[in-house]
């Protein structure tokens, strides 16, 4: 995909959903990885596969929309064609190499003492243990769906759901679907130890129930055989929203949900042993056209359950625990508000403990002089201690304002839930503004302190889930900073009266001004190197696919400018093309935590400008969404992020380098120490911790 800039420079930029599903290929390789601990290496399948059918939920589905909507006059038919077949293919290669890796997953258990073993590799011992277990516990919950000849069943089935695709034969064959229950009985099932407990025996549900099919439906038909193969539709995630203005939104929100149940499917991945009749039938009931992805794979689907599977050995096969470590700065005292009051205060999830960001809003919960909490909501945990200390404030008459992210994407129902709870409990919950999500972090709270109104903020990059800050990387910052915190208590404003001008001299605010600072920022690093000074800018965002700041990105080099990335997902930017992006460097590193935060460094002619973010580089972030970025002006808090980033690229092990042909090369380590960041990171900041509480 090319663009023109000027008479004759063309720019060239990798297509987002290739470079999406080459971080996905990192992920692959993390699971292939020996030197990880076999149990993790399995659970980097389920990512894996949890990254895949978001993937084809949200990017296949944007693809395949645009084909069908190429009749109008800015579609490109042509393109997303081919675009659509490179995917299809790359997304075979990974199957392949997927399977292939989970066989020698297999492999390598079994020389653990582990066997994830098929009912029919099982003892006569196991078996009938096997017979009780599925009569008593599985049975229950299966519901065949019978298939007419002439009838397309594809609107019931439940995309988060694996099926069997089943056939009887006798004279006549008889088709059937059954959901495979995994969200009433566990996927793995522990058996019992025979001869000797350090043998552990798992199977698998599908298995399960595959060996056990004939007694599901024996005694109400009649067949010679009965076979069944495992089969999963993936379905489009866009749904519209009814425009009926009578209509409060959570009923809207309702309504898109129940239509993204039926919505347009856009892959049916199936067991590539099914027979040929079988698939035939198959496709026809479910209705799958030319352009959907109809992927054969291995025996299994839904193998994002694998995240969750379960460690039956030894400590040693899964990752040695790093304990969460505490902030100093917020230890010196009994009140977090005298903490912040001391000084800015920055924490780095999952190596500093989340709790510190949770008592923030628990002791602000019963704070006396808290008169005043706004926060908002894009995920949060299902048992939510956040959710728990706003209704505690409520209760002790404080003002408490939640602001809900009803389009957070497959987080929809969750917070429709959380916005009836809140409001029910006396909170005020708005839901932001129509045209644009909000993904900022913030948490605001008013204190009166000597007769006047002081505000504190928290600005995050990450969201106020507890089960996910202990694996997303994430920077929180906590502030009493006068011009900050006036700008965040704007933010809520701005949400609430888009319309009013609103003049932000610290944040960066999607969509009013994030987008002309970091243009700027860029041209000043320009400027610095015209002026025979060093130009030097450090990124880490999640995603780098917006056009122009691409362009910038590219002119910028071309300048002179060096510039450094770290990148975790797409990336359009193609990297060390001679005299035209030479100048920048990009590597992305995958391995036991999730790389979430958006950081950025502009050396600034040796005084560095340091900012932290919500937003990745996407033009729905900067455009379409209420994104907040603020800069870091405590001169200690700004070297440790430094510090931080100087570690990620220094890393020799799980460190990959981004180059023209996405091959996902790990950094070489030469003569160099061989450091892996994560740890090196949470060593550093051990110490910075310590060397804080020694004074």
């Amino acid at each position: 995909m090319n663009a023109h800039t000027g008479k004759t420079q063309v720019i060239e930029y990798f297509a987002k959903e290739l470079s999406w599903l080459s971080f996905n290929e990192r992920v692959l390789q993390e699971a292939k990885d020996k030197s990880n601990p076999i149990i993790e290496r399995m659970r980097f399948l389920g990512i894996f596969s949890n990254n895949l059918d978001e993937f084809f939920r949200v990017r296949v589905a944007d693809v395949k929309r645009r084909i069908l909507l190429s009749k109008l006059p800015d579609a490109n038919f042509e393109e997303d064609e081919v675009l659509l077949g490179q995917v299809q293919k790359k997304v075979l290669l990974l199957g392949k190499k997927f399977n292939q890796v989970h066989q020698q997953i297999l492999s390598d258990l079994t020389a653990h003492n582990i066997h994830v073993d098929r009912p029919e590799k099982l003892s006569e011992f196991h078996l009938n243990w096997l017979k009780i277990y599925f009569n008593d516990n599985v049975l229950q919950h299966i519901s065949p769906i019978l298939l007419d000849e002439n009838k397309d069943y594809s609107d019931y089935v439940n995309d988060t759901m694996t099926y069997l695709f089943v056939e009887m034969c006798d004279e006549k064959s008889h088709y059937a679907m059954l959901e495979v229950p995994t969200d009433r009985v566990p996927r793995f099932i522990n058996l019992p130890p025979e001869k000797t407990r350090r043998h552990k025996t798992i199977v698998m549900l599908d298995d399960v129930i595959l060996y056990f099919l004939n007694d599901v439906f024996n005694s109400f038909f009649s067949f010679k055989t009965i076979q069944g193969y495992s089969i999963k539709l993936t379905r489009d995630a866009e749904y519209n929203l009814d425009d009926e203005l009578e209509e409060g939104l959570l009923d809207k929100m309702s309504k898109g949900l129940k239509q993204r149940i039926y919505a347009e499917p856009v892959r049916l991945v199936y067991d590539e042993t099914m027979p040929d009749n079988m698939l035939k039938v198959m496709k026809k009931r479910l209705s799958v056209t030319h352009h959907d992805a109809l992927i054969p794979a291995g025996r299994y689907r839904n193998f994002r359950d694998f995240i969750a599977f379960p460690n039956v050995g030894r400590q040693y096969l899964e990752n040695k625990p790093l304990p969460a470590l505490q902030s100093a700065a917020l230890n010196k005292h009994t009140s977090v508000f005298d903490a912040i009051s001391e000084q800015d205060i920055l924490l780095y999830y999952p190596y500093h403990t989340f709790n510190h960001l949770l008592e923030y809003v628990r002791q602000a919960a019963f704070d006396p002089k808290v008169t005043q909490i706004k926060v908002n909501i894009y995920r949060v945990a299902s048992k939510s201690r956040l959710i728990s200390s706003l209704i505690n404030a409520a209760k002790n008459g404080k003002q408490v304002t939640v602001m809900v992210e009803l389009k957070a994407r497959f987080d929809e129902q969750n917070n429709i839930e959380w916005a009836k709870i809140l409001s029910g409990a006396g909170i005020r919950v708005i839901f932001g503004i129509p045209a644009l999500k909000v993904h900022s972090k913030l948490c605001i709270i008013h204190r009166k302190e000597k007769g006047q109104i002081v505000k504190y903020a928290h600005i995050g990059t990450g969201n106020f889930h507890e089960k996910t800050a202990k694996i997303y990387t994430d920077f929180s910052l906590f502030t009493k900073h006068v011009g900050i915190c006036e700008e965040c208590d704007s933010v809520f404003k701005f949400i609430e009266s888009s319309y009013k001008p609103f003049n932000f001299e610290y944040l960066m605010l999607s969509p009013v001004n994030a987008r002309d600072t970091l243009l700027d920022l860029i041209d000043k690093e320009i400027q610095h190197v015209e002026n025979g000074c060093a130009g030097k800018i450090t990124i880490k965002v999640n995603n780098l696919v917006d056009k122009q700041l691409v362009d910038k990105l590219y002119y910028a080099g071309r300048r002179g400018v060096k510039i450094r990335i770290i990148i975790r997902g797409m990336c359009s930017l193609i990297p060390g093309v001679a005299r035209f992006s030479d100048n920048i460097r990009i590597i992305s590193i995958v391995d036991r935590f999730l790389e979430h935060p958006r950081v950025m460094v502009f050396g600034n002619n040796a005084n560095d400008k340091v900012y932290i973010s919500s937003a990745d580089w996407m033009t729905r972030n900067l455009d379409h969404r209420v994104e907040v970025g603020v800069p870091i002006l405590d001169a200690k808090l700004k070297q440790l992020i430094i510090d931080i980033l100087e570690l990620q690229f220094k890393d020799r092990t799980k460190a990959r380098l981004i180059d023209s042909e996405q091959k996902n090369a790990y950094v070489r380590r030469g003569n160099r120490k061989k450091i892996r960041s994560q740890i090196a990171i949470y060593d550093h900041l051990k110490k910075w911790e310590g060397n804080y509480n020694n004074g």
